[in-house]
């Protein structure tokens, strides 16, 4: 009877101890060290995070977080990359291709992110209409969504959208419908051309979009610098 009391102290306090790390609160399968991620990518190549900079020349990138040009109103990345897993990265790719021929191209404000950012965001911000809840973790967690407009190529002057980026309002939603025309007519652009490389909409922020299959790519908890630092290594 001693033993087992014993070991189920231990039991106990282990479990106490991992659900109080400040970087993994809700105990998720998340890889947040580069030898667990990396171990992840020898296993299966398609998850490892793909600098969008690389694989699409000439990307508009505005990483709003890291600025004090978000919701936050502070700094929350300290480098202004964006990363996405392989799949996804190419069919963005594919997506500024395709608009090269109308004159348009992507500009992305966010697609990895951190999962410590998640767990930020929603102690500043408690909606998760907007902001993903900490429990399950965002699917920009796992590297397969995007935040992103348009733009005119010549000028990278954005088109005109419901709202700027990250508003938390009924207008950013795409059933909202009471709208100039033009402004339909681009949301419709970017729905129309993400969807047929398969993305899907999120119904309550027009500029986020998740890559098929979303969920089945794993939690992520690694930083930009950490990335850049190993993307280094391969390049030398």
């Amino acid at each position: 009877m001693k033993q087992i009391l014993i070991l189920f102290t231990a039991t106990i306090l282990m479990v106490s101890c991992h659900q109080n790390d400040p970087r993994n609160p809700y105990n998720l399968p998340i890889a947040n060290t580069m030898k667990a991620y990396l171990a992840q990518v020898e296993e299966d190549p398609n998850t490892e995070l793909i600098d969008l900079e690389e694989a699409i020349p000439g990307v508009a990138l505005y990483i709003a977080y890291a600025t004090e040009d978000n919701f936050t109103g502070v700094p929350i990345y300290t480098s202004p990359k964006a990363y996405l897993c392989r799949p996804v990265a190419q069919a963005l790719a594919a997506i500024q291709d395709s608009l090269q021929s109308l004159g348009l191209g992507i500009k992305v404000f966010d697609a990895y992110r951190p999962y410590a950012g998640t767990v930020y965001f929603y102690e500043v911000y408690h909606d998760t209409t907007f902001v993903a809840s900490p429990r399950t973790g965002s699917i920009h967690n796992r590297g397969a969504a995007v935040d992103l407009t348009l733009i005119q190529l010549e000028t990278g002057e954005e088109l005109e959208m419901p709202t700027r980026f990250d508003s938390f309002s009924d207008t950013a939603s795409h059933s909202f419908m009471d709208l100039p025309e033009h402004i339909l007519e681009n949301r419709a652009l970017l729905r129309g051309i993400m969807e047929t490389f398969g993305f899907t909409i999120y119904e309550h922020e027009w500029w986020h979009y998740n890559f098929t299959g979303a969920r089945s790519f794993p939690l992520r908890d690694v930083s930009f610098e950490e990335l850049a630092t190993n993307q280094s290594r391969k390049d030398t």
